[in-house]
């Protein structure tokens, strides 16, 4: 039988408007999602904006994962801790009476301060997806760089907000080449474990999930990777699996499984805001605020640092800037947002003595997407749950590791769809343009072929046993690759380079990074506990040390 194509929706008694519909948001739900709960809202650290001309003793640049374990560990310490976040603080409900905007119904707060969308699966059968919305500071930002697209999340949690919770450990014998100034033993042996301990990693009930309705197009992933010899891993995701056990029952507000991922998700997602800021929270020692912007940091008297951050409302305009100073500050604001962030404050003179390797050594993780048409007997399911749950392994032979994900629409697709993680060798550089006032990257959208080599190590074969082929519409027209972005920003202030190894920045005592930045371009698998492993890691000698 002829497999399915973009071009005959038809053939699964599909009409093309229905199947349009029905994807109107597939905009790489795999891999993204996020949360906010009443309970998680009511154990939010306070929000209330920071005064001008205040001094706190440690300012936290970013809520992310390396920020929210600074935050956490240093409160611990009994310090007091200011959190400063650009994006919101996500806990106020909108019209609909929920936090977070549904996948397939993206709405002005999906996307950060732009006027039309910018997804990720963009097209289906040659059509464009993307809409117009209100400008906002929505939870997802789609920055766009010349030569890449790099999604990350924007609100109180950071990335936690807008990814799909698979949280992987690097197998071991691939450390080495991760972060190579770094101890194995110590990582593997403490920091891992205390990761997944306080994000809240669990492995799904592999007996539900043979059985569940809404894992079917995983079993079939599963089938078509081991008939053709690769193997299929099950790795461990932050979703509440008890809560989605009770989804499928009707028990409870449905949230993975009507499709919430890419925009956040409203319930059993266990996002830093439910894990790290709100054991921060507890402590009473942090604080946080939100839609503030860091612009300058600068030396100040008595080994201090003044800060100069923005305060934006929800159409990004700013309200009101404000010098504050800090005994210490920690760069928590992304790969991307440090990067950007030190890259300017060396070239104008603000930082003057970082040192060359600022804004070296960032990499996308090897991310390219893919689709495959499958047969009408490999039927994926109409429901799908957007928390992935596992993946095809094929590192050491063809250096790819393949999510197999979700394309949660709500009607039968008969396609699977994958995102990979892969060796890529390219690395890019931030700059400062003085001429535009900003910072560019050097990135090439042909450094994504090494992607596709690997990534075709694993799918090629795949089609070849199974008599399938590429979908060719999900990306633009003809177009198989998703090869225009990343998920996984890494570098740009790598560790033991632009700073000592434990993330002091050299040349300024008392700045630390303490984000992806660190990571050197490529983890192997999705990174948010190799990031979160390594704050624990670095703030740990910090404390004992620098305290």
């Amino acid at each position: 039988m002829t497999p399915p194509t973009a071009h005959d929706p038809c053939s699964r008694g599909l009409s093309r408007r229905a199947f349009i519909a029905g994807t109107g948001s597939l905009c790489g739900a795999v891999i993204l999602a996020g949360s906010a709960s009443a309970a998680q809202r009511k154990s939010s650290a306070s929000t209330a904006p920071i005064a001008d001309g205040a001094h706190v003793p440690v300012l936290v640049i970013g809520t992310g994962y390396g920020g929210s374990v600074a935050a956490l560990r240093l409160a611990g310490a009994g310090v007091d801790v200011h959190m400063v976040e650009m994006g919101m603080a996500w806990d106020t409900p909108g019209p609909d009476g929920k936090v977070f905007a549904n996948t397939t119904r993206p709405d002005l707060r999906s996307f950060w301060l732009r006027t039309r969308t910018k997804q990720p699966l963009s097209h289906f059968l040659g059509f464009p997806l993307d809409k117009d919305v209100p400008r906002y500071t929505g939870i997802l930002d789609a920055e766009e760089f010349g030569g890449i697209t790099v999604y990350q999340g924007r609100g109180v949690g950071g990335g936690s907000l807008v990814n799909g919770g698979m949280a992987v450990t690097p197998r071991r014998e691939n450390f080495g080449a991760i972060l190579p100034s770094v101890n194995a033993d110590e990582m593997y042996g403490v920091h891992y474990p205390r990761a997944n301990a306080g994000l809240g990693v669990r492995h799904v009930d592999q007996g539900w999930w043979e059985a569940a309705d809404c894992y079917q197009y995983a079993r079939v992933g599963r089938k078509h990777a081991e008939r053709s010899g690769f193997p299929f891993v099950f790795v461990p995701n932050v979703y509440d699996w008890d809560y989605m056990a009770q989804e499928a029952a009707g028990a409870v507000p449905k949230s993975a499984l009507v499709g919430e991922v890419l925009f956040g998700n409203n319930h059993g997602k266990k996002s830093l805001p439910k894990t790290y800021l709100a054991q921060a929270a507890a402590t009473g020692k942090v604080s946080v605020s939100p839609l503030h912007k860091v612009t300058s940091v600068t030396p100040a008297a008595g080994g201090r640092y003044t800060v100069v951050i923005e305060q934006i409302d929800t159409s990004g305009d700013v309200t009101a800037t404000k010098a504050v100073t800090a005994d210490k500050v920690f760069f928590a604001a992304g790969s991307v947002g440090t990067s950007k962030l030190l890259t300017k404050l060396k070239a104008t003179g603000a930082l003057p003595r970082l040192n060359g390797e600022i804004g070296s050594g960032w990499g996308d993780n090897g991310n390219v997407m893919c689709g495959r048409a499958n047969h009408m007997w490999d039927a994926t399911g109409k429901l799908q749950a957007s928390m992935p749950t596992a993946g095809i392994d094929n590192w050491q032979a063809g250096g790819a590791f393949a999510e197999v994900a979700p394309l949660p629409t709500g009607i039968e697709t008969y396609a699977s769809f994958y995102l990979s993680i892969t060796k890529n060798p390219h690395r890019a550089a931030f700059t400062w343009n003085a001429a535009a006032g900003k910072v560019d990257l050097d990135w090439q959208t042909a450094w994504k072929q090494p992607s596709i080599d690997a990534a075709r190590t694993i799918f090629d074969r795949i089609n070849a046993k199974e008599g399938t082929i590429y979908r060719t519409d999900l990306f633009g027209t003809y177009k198989i690759w998703g090869d225009h972005l990343t998920y996984h920003p890494l570098g740009g202030a790598v560790l033991n380079k632009a700073t000592d190894n434990y993330g002091r920045l050299h040349g300024h005592p008392n700045l630390y990074v303490i984000d992806g930045s660190l990571i050197p371009g490529n983890a192997s698998v999705n990174p948010f506990v190799t990031i979160t492993a390594l704050a624990e890691r670095n703030i740990e000698q910090i404390i004992a040390t620098d305290l």
